[in-house]
């Protein structure tokens, strides 16, 4: 029984002449057979590819400064070198034969076209240099040189290679590259008397293009290296910008938090005492004030549910009440120790606004002023407060910078912006920032306040 069934596990042999079963292939057979797909992708399956060349950008530290008209040819500088290199290469060619005039010119449009059009189809430019290299060898039968690339020939190949690796990946100038040495070295045996006449010049072609395609390799990686960073210096930016924005809608739920809790027990103590100063309430009222004391602890609890979420673990509530209008002098004053010189003026008939507004405006004006602490030390800000009938108007303005200045700018994170228009948005008002002509900073904010709101104040 034991041996039948090591017999029925045992795989079947296969019989002469069959598949036999898969074999793992080795990492040297892969590798062989990726660097051959490869071969075919880059060099046979996209040999008539249409990739123009594009224009150059303008945007760099020398062309940004040329004129509309200027700058707009510059864009085309990279035409114009590939066209110069390709005309360079027709020169060269059509000296290099001591024949008739029409033999060099036919020599120089063989150097000339494959440079050319390494702007459209740079693929198929390296294959029709290729062709050209024993084209214009066994054209030109007498010539001073050396075996197998002529003057014209390798001057075209290394021009060909060059601008192709540039336009393309490192992997196809490398196979480029190869197969250069390989079309060199064939000729070399293949070249007799020639060859062993002259000496084979395809060591030196390798060598100048293998020098060429190094450089252009090193920009590729620094080039991609360089679109890496900053595709992730725009990510943490967006990531840092962000988590400011949640970190500064955290604290103003926090502060509201705080602001309608303290409002909603003042609500719910004062319905419970209201019956307590009328003499003999009646029943109706009685049962009116309870409900307004229920509702108010209800509405609290849920307050505390919902917006208790966003508390840490480590924070304590203030034991102070959060600040208001009332008490921009005492933070006009902290500033002006610290070294900024700081003016206010208030305009309309000052009145109460709702708490809220007056927290915001009063967060608002403290992040203004302390931007100009970091960013304009030594200048001068002015706080303007402007009752209005809609709302409440500020205004906080500084100076530039003075120059010499002995405490240097901080850049901080530069989000402090971000968190005035979150207050502000919070608000449904209006907000706007920037520079001044007299080279400081100015930021102006309408806070909205509702009519029946001033009507109680």
């Amino acid at each position: 029984m034991t041996e039948t069934t090591q017999t029925q596990s045992m795989p079947p042999e296969p019989p002469d002449g069959a598949f036999e079963p898969y074999q793992p292939r080795s990492p040297e057979f892969r590798a062989a057979a990726d660097a051959l797909r490869g071969l075919r992708q880059d060099l046979f399956h996209d040999v008539f590819a249409y990739r123009p060349l594009p224009r150059m950008a303008v945007d760099g530290p020398v062309t940004r400064r040329l004129s509309g008209r200027l700058r707009g040819y510059a864009a085309w500088t990279p035409h114009a070198v590939i066209t110069a290199g390709a005309v360079l290469a027709m020169l060269i060619a059509a000296n290099s034969s001591v024949h008739g005039a029409g033999l060099n010119f036919f020599l120089g449009l063989l150097a000339l076209v494959p440079v050319l059009l390494t702007m459209i189809r740079p693929v198929a430019a390296f294959w029709l240099s290729m062709i050209a290299t024993p084209v214009t060898a066994f054209m030109a039968t007498e010539w001073d040189g050396e075996w197998p690339w002529l003057p014209g020939a390798f001057a075209c190949q290394l021009m060909v290679l060059t601008i192709v690796a540039i336009r393309t990946r490192p992997r196809t100038a490398a196979w480029m590259w190869v197969l250069t040495g390989v079309y060199g070295l064939a000729a070399q045996s293949i070249g007799g008397n020639r060859g062993h006449y002259f000496g084979s010049n395809t060591m030196e072609l390798l060598f100048v293009s293998a020098i060429a395609l190094l450089a252009v390799t090193v920009r590729h990686i620094r080039r991609e290296a360089h679109q890496e960073v900053t595709a992730q210096q725009t990510v943490t930016q967006h990531e840092r910008s962000r988590r400011t924005l949640l970190e500064e809608r955290t604290t103003i739920a926090r502060e509201l938090h705080d602001v309608v809790a303290h409002h909603m027990s003042v609500v719910a103590i004062q319905a419970e005492a209201a019956p307590y100063r009328v003499e003999n309430p009646p029943p109706e009222l009685e049962k009116a004030f309870a409900t307004i004391r229920e509702n108010a602890v209800a509405a609290l609890t849920e307050l505390r549910r919902v917006l208790g979420v966003v508390r840490a673990e480590d924070y304590e509530a203030p034991d102070a009440p959060q600040p208001t209008l009332a008490d921009l002098d005492r933070l006009l004053a902290n500033v002006r120790e610290a070294g900024l010189s700081v003016d206010k003026a208030v305009t309309g008939a000052v009145r109460e606004l709702p708490q809220g507004v007056e927290l915001s405006a009063y967060r608002i004006v403290q992040e203004a002023l302390s931007n100009t602490l970091r960013h304009a030390p030594g200048a001068g800000a002015r706080v303007e407060v402007a009752y209005v009938l809609g709302g409440l108007g500020l205004r906080i303005v500084n100076g530039p910078t003075p120059t010499p200045s002995l405490v240097k700018p901080s850049p901080g994170a530069g989000h402090g912006i971000t968190g005035m228009r979150e207050r502000v948005t919070m608000l449904n008002g209006e907000m706007t920032a920037g520079g001044t002509d007299e080279g400081g900073y100015e930021v102006a904010v309408f806070l909205p306040v509702a009519a029946v709101g001033e009507g109680e104040a």
